[in-house]
């Protein structure tokens, strides 16, 4: 299907998410950088997406690796240089790919200069930059909490108020009701856009309007602090805000803009996401990746009930089957493994990494595959919080410890769901260092490299890459699969995710066992059209037909015209 003004470029595209830190080491020091990321630009190509969305590589003090940044228009040195950038850049254009940068600008570093001048004094003119408060009795001006334990507010002594930070203290918020604020960052992404970036993964974007007053939460005042949505997040003047970026710095430009927006309903996505007025081309929505967050957050791991994921995905399918558009991921740097979360990363490891990928690309907006996915990659089984470098997982260790948890219970919820495990090395090869450095890697590889690589997935023409590869390629050749109506089958069913597309007159049946056990098909049949033919599957074809029983963590999909 010829594309049109209503279906740009990136609706038919796949994206890549490079964490550069851990993909490739090109210099030996341990550290991912980017000529690294320039020596695998083939790798990527044979696997066929579209988009790379490079994790932040601008100067940065790395408290929250990378995400807390001392300066927007230039690279860290561990990652290389502008010059790198720009051989990147070309790199992926040349190959017929795009380049995505990710844009944090909820908050800065504490160590920005605009953030040095802003605490410098009071009559700084950088000092309304950001949210500045006196404390309240002996304490912060209210009880919000921060994403990373303990209170949103740090006391400074330079002049003796609080400033606001929602993630760690090192990234304090910028008040984006200055509108200097909001011209600084419009001149920042013009700035990459004029470059030759192709577009921005927007952190956190729906942060950067609060309640007006930043007033208290319900929790009583002196009860403790907590995460308040109602007045932290997609505040007041969000579309104002993000509306005024649009038109700075998108307008006229061909480019993918996602804004990563925790608790946005539907409803907002769909405004956020309208082709007419809406700000951005699509938004992450974590609706599904919180599904298995107990009472006590996501380190409190509950089973998943797949009942529950699939109405959780079939109402955003649904939702914005008319307007707007969907983002598609089960993996980032910020969640663990899925092949270990929903998956199963023992005996069917290689069927049931397949069949994820199956059940989310099949659907209908653009996925997003995060580096080593498309390997298979496990959580990284450590088991000491000595191995671990993320700041939320040391910050949660170390309150539940002073709170007195039972270590052995906090540490297995740390090695199922800290985001370290998605940090591990890219797995290149069986080599000591999967390949990834001729150094000391930053953080250790998972030991299961030795079976689990790149180098081996290639030459296996059943592996999960080539499965991914296969994927990707359906997105090419069959429109049904941009554009196709999409209708849940069997919402019920415990194991079963089974899902029509339709367009025109073609109709793809996907067919998925989310469970370890033989499952029949049941509803399919009627559904599926006339003479459906096998399109991809997880396992040989069986011989009772493209109906037959679903073998163990088995997928099928099915095409009739």
């Amino acid at each position: 299907m010829p594309q049109t003004p209503a279906d740009p470029w990136w609706k038919s595209a796949v994206v890549y998410q490079i964490y550069p830190s851990s993909f490739q080491d090109a210099d030996g020091d341990g550290l991912g950088d980017l000529p690294g990321v320039i020596d695998r630009l083939d790798y990527l190509h044979t696997l066929g997406v579209d988009v790379v969305w490079l994790s932040p590589v601008y100067p940065s003090p790395l408290a929250d690796n990378g995400y807390d940044i001392s300066d927007y228009l230039g690279i860290h040195p561990r990652f290389g240089t502008l010059a790198d950038w720009d051989r990147l850049r070309d790199g992926l254009h040349e190959r017929g790919m795009r380049l995505v940068m990710d844009l944090v600008v909820n908050h800065t570093s504490d160590e920005h200069p605009w953030f040095a001048d802003s605490r410098a004094s009071r009559d700084s003119p950088y000092r309304d930059f950001y949210f500045w408060r006196p404390g309240r009795g002996d304490g912060p001006p209210n009880n919000w909490g921060s994403v990373f334990s303990g209170p949103a507010w740090t006391r400074d002594d330079a002049t003796g108020e609080y400033f606001l930070h929602l993630f760690t203290r090192n990234q304090p918020d910028l008040n984006w009701e200055n509108p200097k604020v909001r011209e600084q960052v419009h001149d920042i992404a013009r700035w990459w856009l004029d470059r030759g970036a192709d577009g921005f993964r927007m952190d956190v974007v729906n942060f950067v309007s609060k309640a007006p007053g930043l007033p208290d939460g319900p929790v009583p005042p002196g009860s403790g602090y907590g995460l308040f949505a109602e007045y932290s997040i997609n505040g007041p003047r969000l579309h104002e805000f993000l509306g005024e970026l649009r038109d700075a710095a998108f307008a006229g430009r061909d480019v993918l803009t996602v804004g990563e927006m925790p608790g946005v309903s539907v409803e907002q996505a769909r405004a956020h996401t309208d082709p007419v007025d809406g700000e951005v081309s699509m938004v992450f929505q974590f609706e599904h990746v919180d599904l298995d967050h107990g009472p006590g957050g996501k380190f409190d791991r509950v089973p998943l009930d797949l009942r529950r994921l699939k109405g959780s995905l079939d109402r955003w399918q649904l939702g914005l089957a008319d307007r707007g558009w969907n983002s598609l991921y089960l993996n980032n740097h910020d969640q663990p493994r899925a092949v270990s979360r929903f998956g199963d990363d023992g005996e069917h490891r290689t069927a049931s990494a397949k069949t994820l990928a199956t059940t989310l690309h099949m659907m209908k907006g653009t996925p997003y595959v995060y580096q080593g996915e498309e390997l298979g990659m496990a959580n990284a089984g450590f088991s000491d919080i000595s191995e671990y470098r993320d700041v939320e997982t040391h910050n949660h260790y170390l309150h539940a410890m002073a709170a007195g948890a039972d270590e052995a219970r906090v540490m297995a919820g740390i090695a199922r769901m800290s985001r370290d495990n998605a940090r591990t090395p890219m797995q290149w090869d069986a080599s000591p260092n999967a390949g990834f450095t001729t150094g000391t890697p930053w953080i250790a590889v998972n030991p299961d490299h030795t079976e689990v690589n790149a180098e081996a997935a290639l030459a296996d023409p059943d592996s999960v890459f080539h499965h991914y590869r296969r994927l990707i390629a359906l997105r090419k050749e069959h429109p049904v699969v941009v554009h196709g109506a999409y209708t849940p089958l069997l919402p019920e069913h415990p194991a079963l995710y089974a899902y029509t597309r339709t367009l025109d007159g073609t109709v793809l049946t996907v067919l998925a066992n989310w469970s370890a056990d033989t499952v029949a098909v049941d509803a399919a049949p009627a559904v599926a059209g006339p003479r459906p033919e096998l399109l991809l599957g997880t396992h040989p074809a069986a011989e009772e037909g493209v109906f037959a029983p679903l073998r163990p963590w088995e997928s099928r999909v099915l095409l009739s015209r």
